[in-house]
């Protein structure tokens, strides 16, 4: 075994900067849609494409990008990710218009797509040698995630009330330029190794879920009786079938399938979709509740979820670990359920003249309560679940899962909201009838993720800590 690269910690540093950065790139833009929308003429229905863009490409791409890593070498496609993200950036930036700022956001999720396996990839290689090190360089990492979640919300706000909303994408250039710097004295060499890239594959299944995702938003403007939308989930469902019909029969799939077979894997797969559903659609609608209702201004808006955001990041790394260590991974994840799934219930009872302190700040503490006790212990029962050899590909279904699950929530709320009232701009108690809809079907999203996961979720051995930790990345 090679020495340790003294430059490791420093190396931890940049691969933590690139986990901060795209969680970071999923939040930063929620205080912005107003403004956004406002000055690109986004429809209330097609803005959460904002979201969808990147989620979408990312969630995608993950699977990919892990392959790619193994391929083309993870030094070598962390520096392309960053390069993508970089001009996917600017191009959001400076978008005049709707379909260039869709597409800019999109090019950032395929920078994210390559940066993030790739990443993990890297800090295996350095800190492999030494199991404590180790465990204490994924914890790290595992930390930035929240805090770029965290951070991506108060600085949407800030850049957004000082600043312009463009400036939530510039951001991102100065930290990326810096880390392609970086890169080279940093980063351990790797090399290529040969293999074939399924990219039917690929392609099958990023399209199945855009499909998928346009047809539920277009739905309340098309009708879910017409022939546009059922012809369009057709067409979604006979490519995500393609891509397990293709999956089954390469020698070098995108994704094994067999893998599913491994106990709780598929049922934390299945528990991480549906809470991605049922998080990002309460986080995106809470938002516009506190802009189009209450009238808070970018910056307010952005600190009134601040205390919702700090919870989560504690709880992740504080609360999560020691739960999982007391009472096992199955009845923390279902008891985080449970209280978001409570949490997201109490917002549904929001009014049009309600206030934060009432009607936001408590509701949002416990479902982010809940949010943190059961994104970590199904992470790492996903994880764990799969055998050592396995644990990049079942990091990337889990991240996949995730991502995936929240591009279609997002858009089923969209179209629940929508159908409710929230297309009817400035008229308050409208706007408030589809919020609260879109609330009421989240918390319906995250009770059904709970009682799948209380009956489908092995109960066994308690997972260390530290597993659970790492699983995060």
């Amino acid at each position: 075994m090679s020495a340790p690269s003294p430059r490791r910690w420093a190396a931890l540093a940049l691969i933590a900067t690139a986990q901060f950065i795209v969680i970071m790139d999923t939040s930063i833009i929620g205080v912005a849609l107003p403004r956004i929308q406002q000055d690109l003429g986004f429809s209330q229905e097609n803005l959460s494409w904002v979201f969808n863009a990147y989620v979408v490409a990312f969630g995608g791409l993950l699977l990919l990008g892990g392959r790619l890593s193994d391929l083309l070498g993870a030094r070598r496609l962390f520096s392309t990710g960053w390069l993508i993200l970089l001009a996917g950036s600017l191009l959001a930036g400076i978008a005049p218009e709707v379909w260039v700022e869709l597409t800019g956001r999109a090019v950032q999720g395929i920078g994210a797509a390559l940066i993030a396996p790739s990443a993990l990839t890297l800090l295996m290689m350095l800190f492999g040698h030494d199991p404590k090190e180790l465990t204490k360089a994924l914890a790290l990492y595992g930390a930035a995630a929240p805090a770029g979640g965290t951070a991506g919300v108060f600085l949407g706000g800030l850049i957004t009330e000082y600043l312009s909303w463009p400036w939530v994408f510039y951001i991102n250039i100065p930290i990326a330029i810096a880390a392609l710097l970086a890169t080279g004295p940093l980063m351990p060499a790797t090399t290529s190794t040969r293999g074939s890239i399924d990219v039917l594959g690929t392609l099958t299944v990023t399209l199945g879920l855009g499909t998928a995702v346009y047809a539920i938003v277009r739905a309340p403007e098309a009708g879910w009786a017409s022939a546009q939308t059922w012809i369009t989930l057709a067409v979604a469902a006979a490519l995500l079938i393609a891509f397990v019909a293709i999956q089954a029969r390469r020698r070098e799939p995108l994704m094994r399938l067999s893998i599913f077979r491994t106990p709780n894997l598929a049922a934390a797969n299945l528990t991480q979709l549906l809470l991605g559903g049922a998080w990002i659609p309460m986080w995106f609608f809470l938002n516009l509740y506190l802009q189009q209702v209450l009238g808070y201004s970018a910056f307010p808006s952005g600190a009134a979820l601040l205390p919702m955001t700090i919870l989560i990041m504690l709880g992740m790394i504080v609360l999560a670990p020691k739960a999982i260590g007391r009472f096992g991974p199955k009845t923390t994840t279902v008891t985080g359920l449970a209280l978001l799934t409570a949490g997201m219930a109490w917002l549904s009872l929001i009014s049009p003249d309600g206030s934060f302190a009432t009607d936001v700040l408590p509701a949002s503490l416990v479902a982010a309560l809940g949010m943190s006790l059961a994104f970590i212990p199904s992470l790492g029962t996903a994880i764990s679940a799969a055998r050592p050899e396995e644990g990049g590909l079942a990091s990337g279904i889990v991240n996949t899962s995730y991502q995936v699950g929240s591009a279609l929530g997002l858009a089923a709320m969209t179209a629940v909201a929508a159908a409710n009232g929230a297309d009817r701009l400035g008229n308050l108690p409208a706007l408030t009838d589809g919020f609260s809809a879109a609330f009421v079907g989240a918390a319906a999203i995250a009770l059904a993720a709970a009682l799948l996961a209380a009956a489908t979720l092995r109960t066994r051995a308690t997972a260390p800590a530290d597993d659970v930790t790492a699983s995060r990345g």
